[in-house]
């Protein structure tokens, strides 16, 4: 038989643990060929594909982001090739099977929750007597009817081969990310997470976890991504596997754990930023609400106190990124009890924070109560909530304006003090900011094209203009600030009109030639020559003191000389500034 598992990823930098373990497990009855493409393919390209390589069974894995273009996919290649035996898996058809069944004739078959023992079982009937009756754990039709067979036992993870031995995975190892299971379940009960569904937590072996991780380091493996639904649920088991990362690590290797902070211990935290290099580590970290009315109401227990301690602890270290989740649309959180959560979390200042909105998954509890709180949400995946019973679709509209701006201003870093100020000087509170500034965006059309960095800043400079801010001049100071500190070549046009009068700047580039030490002994280290002073650098004349902004958060209103300057080898920025009047001074002498 020739057998293909795939899927299609959401990115191409993604890879499909699943279908790696279908693989490892078939082994070494059955060869299975894996093959993967992205949700981007145009599917007459993957059918295309997929035909030519004359399958007889191929194993699609599911999940809410590809579901309707697997569908798609699938019902293609069944009116080019019906003969192929099709078989689906993965989170989004294991759950309302018979409706899966009824929708979609084209399924054959249908491997309900985990996979690996019921697929080798379900390869070993097609190859041998087709009963398919006594295969746990899978669903299809029979004589016209739907059968679904009872679900089996878990298997002892323990045992599970190795789904990262394979040759052709290698070329690929340190272009996408590689995702490492070390257990399966969680402790938890939140009602809108499919892993409440499972009952307790199950470990694979350590040492061979071990074993794959110094196998895909030695091989190139440059991110490893962590599935486990709660990595620190077991202090020890962490504690070992951290100790391991640390002392084993190649570098250029990062490590990505989803946590749950609030049960971290402040020991552990001491540890990591004592003994972990920076940059090894980063956290995944899902608040999602901090209204404790709300958490109760999905099951959800969360220590918001305890929570902030470990984020402040980990932020502090300096050595981990972090990124917070938050859920748009729980049960009775309205606008303004969400307005407080954004707040609450953007005041621990996360490297990243994501705002995403609740997704009633099927076999969830929230999906099965979902008309407790009036619940509407999308018919297709991935079912996302449109309004409830507090919250309108005005209101998710306005909290999406909110998103659009989040990712591009806080969460890509491109002016962090800027942002910085507005959200701590400027708005009332960070998320009117962000609401504020969303709609003004949403309104001018701005999410219906695309953006050049320079773009970004002349958009956010119109808005706060239109906002007639009385801080303008010094938020227009510390956005020429971030534009220049970020850029790694002296950018051809800068994004604001040159003011500065040209004489006056050619007075100052001729005192710096003269006297470097103006701009400190860093700058005079650079030994600059004229060529070099009007070929890599940039000057502004802006009226605060940037550096002592940057430094401390306080506002000194001093005109200043600001030049960054582009090291053409190092492809980094320096910034030096230095009072006007520190020049002026020398020009009296």
């Amino acid at each position: 038989m020739n057998i293909i598992c795939t899927t299609l990823n959401a990115k191409y930098i993604h890879t499909n643990l699943a279908i790696r373990y279908l693989k490892a497990y078939a082994q070494p009855e059955f060869d299975v060929q894996i093959v993967e493409y992205t949700i981007k393919d145009p599917a007459m390209n993957i059918v295309t594909d997929l035909y030519q390589r004359k399958p007889d069974i191929i194993g699609f894995s599911c999940y809410i982001w590809n579901i309707e273009e697997t569908i798609k996919v699938i019902k293609m290649l069944k009116k080019i090739a019906p003969d192929i035996t099709i078989v689906v898996g993965g989170p989004e058809v294991s759950y309302d099977v018979r409706e899966w069944l009824e929708k979609v004739p084209e399924f054959d078959f249908i491997v309900i929750g985990e996979g690996e023992e019921t697929f080798k079982q379900f390869l070993f009937q097609m190859h041998g007597e087709q009963d398919f009756t006594a295969v746990h754990g899978l669903a299809f039709r029979q004589d016209g009817n739907i059968i679904i067979n009872p679900q089996r036992n878990k298997i002892n993870l323990a045992n599970m081969p190795s789904p990262f031995r394979f040759p052709e995975d290698i070329p690929h190892l340190s272009k996408r990310i590689t995702y490492v299971e070390t257990s399966r379940g969680c402790p938890f009960s939140c009602q809108f997470c499919l892993s409440s569904i499972e009952v307790g937590v199950r470990y694979f072996d350590r040492e061979k976890v071990k074993d794959d991780i110094r196998y895909l380091m030695k091989h190139g493996a440059r991110t490893i991504k962590f599935v486990d639904r709660t990595f620190n649920i077991s202090r020890s088991y962490a504690m070992d596997m951290f100790q391991f990362l640390i002392e084993e690590h190649v570098p250029g290797t990062v490590f990505q754990f989803e946590i749950t902070a609030d049960i971290m211990r402040p020991e552990v935290i001491e540890f990591l930023n004592k003994e972990a290099p920076p940059g090894l580590f980063r956290f995944e970290i899902g608040v999602q609400s901090t209204n404790d009315e709300v958490n109760k109401l999905v099951m959800r227990k969360q220590n918001f106190e305890k929570l902030t301690r470990t984020v402040t602890m980990v932020k502090d270290g300096g050595k981990i990124a972090q990124h917070l989740d938050l859920i748009a649309g729980l049960p009775e959180e309205d606008y303004t009890s969400f307005r407080k959560t954004f707040n609450d979390v953007f005041a621990l200042r996360p490297e990243e924070l994501q705002l995403g909105f609740l997704k009633m998954l099927r076999g969830t509890g929230l999906r099965l109560r979902a008309a407790d709180h009036g619940y509407v949400f999308m018919d297709h995946a991935p079912y996302e909530v449109l309004q409830n019973n507090v919250l309108s679709f005005d209101d998710i509209i306005r909290i999406k304006q909110v998103e659009d701006v989040l990712e591009k201003y806080w969460n890509a870093h491109r002016m962090d003090e800027t942002i910085e100020y507005l959200v701590s000087h400027v708005f009332p509170t960070p998320f009117d900011f962000f609401q504020q500034f969303g709609t003004y965006w949403d309104e001018r059309g701005w999410a219906r094209i695309g953006h050049q960095l320079e773009d970004l800043f002349r958009r956010l400079h119109e808005f706060l203009q239109a906002k007639n801010i009385k801080e303008l001049p010094t938020v227009e100071a510390l956005m020429k600030y971030d534009y220049l500190r970020n850029q790694k070549h002296k950018p051809r046009k800068p994004w604001w009109e040159e003011k500065t009068d040209k004489e006056l700047r050619t007075n100052l580039y001729r005192q710096l030639l003269e006297e470097p030490a103006l701009l400190g002994e860093k700058f005079v280290s650079l030994q600059l020559n004229e060529k070099d002073l009007f070929k890599h650098t940039v000057m502004e004349i802006v009226p605060l003191d940037v550096q002592h902004y940057a430094e401390t958060k306080e506002i000194r209103h001093i005109p200043t000389v600001m030049i960054a300057y582009f090291d053409p080898i190092q492809l980094q920025t320096i910034i030096f500034s230095a009072s006007l009047s520190v020049f002026q001074a020398t020009t009296k002498k």
